[in-house]
């Protein structure tokens, strides 16, 4: 019962106290991302994005694959079986 008592003192701490200032990092992310190295926007970001990508078409290519692979299985004849 004590807990329930404290509950909305609680509450309001948390909902009143001041948090760290985060640096805003979007200028430094804008600099990367508009600068011009060549490299498509969807691989700027660096290994992390690079990786992503590759996962990302690798997957993709795979699913096509096999789409392709049952959509030709169900197109042919059954042979029949006497």
């Amino acid at each position: 019962m004590r807990i329930l008592m404290n509950l909305p003192r609680v509450a309001h701490r948390a909902f009143s106290t001041t948090t760290k200032q985060l640096k805003n990092k979007v200028p430094e992310h804008q600099k990367l991302f508009q600068e011009d190295n060549g490299l498509p926007i969807h691989i700027k970001g660096g290994t992390t994005d690079v990786l992503l990508y590759r996962i990302t078409m690798t997957i993709t290519m795979a699913g096509t694959c096999l789409s392709l692979y049952w959509l030709l299985f169900a197109c042919l004849p059954r042979s029949k079986k006497d």
